[in-house]
C-alpha cells in the first residue's frame, strides 16, 4: 500500500482574513479565507465546479480527479465531523481550492483526528467561506463550469487571473496525480493490474477483495502490463481531458482482447476512445452523490456517485460497444460493454467514496471475469457475465 502523508496538526486558528472570489465573467463573491496561506500573488485560480454531496467532504477534497479545479460544496455546513487518516482518498489533496458557505467552528466525531481547516493548512490548500454558494451554483449551472480566482488581491487582478486560467480542457492533468513508481496493494490468488490515472484508496480496497493489486503509472505500456501476467486490468478515475492521453488510449487498445478490463470514470472514457469514440466536455459536469442512472437491460435505476467533466459521444460508438447505462438527467452515456470481449466500463463511481452503494455489484462482475480468466474457463460470450441482475450485494 502506498502510504498516506500524515502529521496533520490538531488545530489551526488563523485570524479572519477577508477575501473575494471573481469568476471569468466578472461575477464577484465576498467571503473569508481559511486553510493554507495564499501564494505570494495573493490569489488561487482554477476551474470552479460544484458538488452536491451531503456528506463525505474529506473524500471529495482528496479525490485526485479534482486536480486543476476549485470545489464548491452546495451543502452549506462543512467541516462538522473533522477529518481522519482513513478517509483520505489519495496521498494529499490535488484540488486548487475549496469554497463553502459555512465552515464549522468546531468539529465533533469519534473518528476525527483534526479539523478540516487544519488539514487544508497542512497540505497547502487555500479555501474561502461565507460565500453565497446558492448564487454561485446557479451561475455555474446556468453558464457552465467557469474559471475563477479567489484571494486578497485586487478585484482586477483576480478577474485577470480567472480569465488567464487554462481550465481542464486540452490539459494532461493525469501526469500531476499518477504514481511515479509501481506498487502493490493487498494479496491474493488473482492478480489485477490497476492503471493509476488518479486512483482512489476506496477503489483499491474494493479491488483488494478480488486479489493482489499491482498499481502502475498512467504511462505504462501494454507490453509491460502483460508481462505482469494479470488476471484482470482496471482503469481508474482521474482528472482532465481524455483527449490528451493518447499514450493511455494506445495501451488500452492493445490490451482489449488480451485480458478482462474494467474501467470507471476517466477509465471509461479512455476505453471508448480506444474503440474510436470521441469525448466532449459537459456544460458543468457531474459532481455529486445523487445522479440517477438507468440500467438498460433491466430498466432499474441506480443512484450513483459521480465526478467528471467529460463525456463519451454516443453517436461515435456505433456497433463497437453496447451502451448499458444512461444518465436520466441528461441522457448521456454512463456505461458500455464490448460485444464478445470481457471489457466493460461505467462513467460513475461504484466504490462510492462518498455516495450510495447501488452500483457496488460492478466489482462482483469484474471478479467473475477475473476468476474466469485465471481458470482459463472463459465462457463463449463474456457479455453474459456483465449483464447480471442488479441488487447483488
Amino acid at each position: 500500500m502506498q502510504s498516506l502523508e500524515s502529521n496533520i496538526p490538531v488545530s489551526a486558528t488563523p485570524g479572519i482574513r477577508e477575501g473575494q472570489l471573481v469568476l471569468a465573467d466578472g461575477s464577484i463573491f465576498e467571503g473569508e479565507l481559511f486553510g493554507a496561506n495564499l501564494p505570494t500573488s495573493g490569489l488561487v485560480s482554477g476551474e470552479v465546479v460544484f458538488n452536491t454531496v451531503l456528506s463525505g467532504y474529506q473524500e471529495v477534497i482528496t479525490d485526485p480527479s479534482y486536480a486543476g479545479q476549485i470545489i464548491t460544496f452546495t451543502t452549506p455546513h462543512i467541516g462538522n465531523v473533522g477529518v481522519n487518516t482513513y478517509d483520505f482518498e489519495s496521498r494529499r489533496p490535488f484540488c486548487r481550492g475549496v469554497i463553502v458557505r459555512d465552515l464549522a467552528r468546531r468539529h465533533s466525531n469519534y473518528r476525527a483526528e483534526a479539523s478540516l481547516d487544519a488539514m487544508l493548512t497542512r497540505y497547502g490548500v487555500s479555501a474561502i467561506g461565507g460565500l453565497d454558494t446558492r448564487r454561485l451554483t446557479r451561475v455555474l449551472r446556468d453558464n457552465g463550469s467557469m474559471n475563477g480566482a479567489f484571494g486578497t488581491a485586487a478585484t482586477e487582478s483576480l478577474h485577470a487571473a480567472a480569465q488567464a486560467e487554462t481550465g481542464t480542457a486540452g490539459v494532461d492533468l493525469v501526469a500531476e496525480v499518477t504514481t511515479t513508481e509501481r506498487y502493490e496493494f493487498g494479496e491474493g490468488a488473482h492478480t489485477i493490474v490497476a492503471f493509476d490515472f488518479g486512483i482512489k484508496q476506496s477503489i483499491l480496497r474494493d479491488l483488494e477483495r478480488i486479489g493482489k493489486v499491482i498499481v502502475v503509472p498512467a504511462s505504462t505500456t501494454a507490453a509491460d502490463v502483460l508481462a505482469l501476467r494479470p488476471d484482470g486490468v482496471f482503469l481508474s478515475n482521474g482528472p482532465g481531458d481524455p483527449a490528451e492521453l493518447g499514450y493511455a488510449v494506445q495501451a488500452i487498445g492493445e490490451l482489449i482482447g488480451q485480458v478482462p478490463i474494467f474501467g470507471i470514470c476517466l477509465g471509461h472514457q479512455l476505453i471508448c476512445r480506444a474503440l474510436g469514440a470521441d469525448t466532449f466536455k459537459l456544460p458543468f459536469g457531474h459532481h455529486g452523490g445523487n445522479h440517477p442512472v438507468r440500467h438498460n437491460a433491466t430498466g432499474k435505476v441506480e443512484i450513483t456517485s459521480q465526478n467528471h467533466n467529460f463525456c463519451v459521444d454516443s453517436d461515435a460508438l456505433g456497433e463497437r460497444a453496447t451502451i448499458t447505462h444512461v444518465n436520466l438527467n441528461d441522457g448521456t452515456v454512463e456505461g458500455i460493454r464490448v460485444p464478445g470481449q470481457p471489457v466493460f466500463s461505467v462513467q460513475y463511481h461504484p466504490e462510492a467514496g462518498p455516495g450510495p452503494h447501488d452500483a457496488h455489484y460492478l466489482f462482483n462482475m469484474f471478479a467473475e471475469l477475473v476468476t474466469g480468466h485465471s481458470a482459463e474457463t472463459r465462457p463463449a460470450s463474456h457479455s453474459q457475465l456483465i449483464e447480471p441482475e442488479l441488487g447483488v450485494a
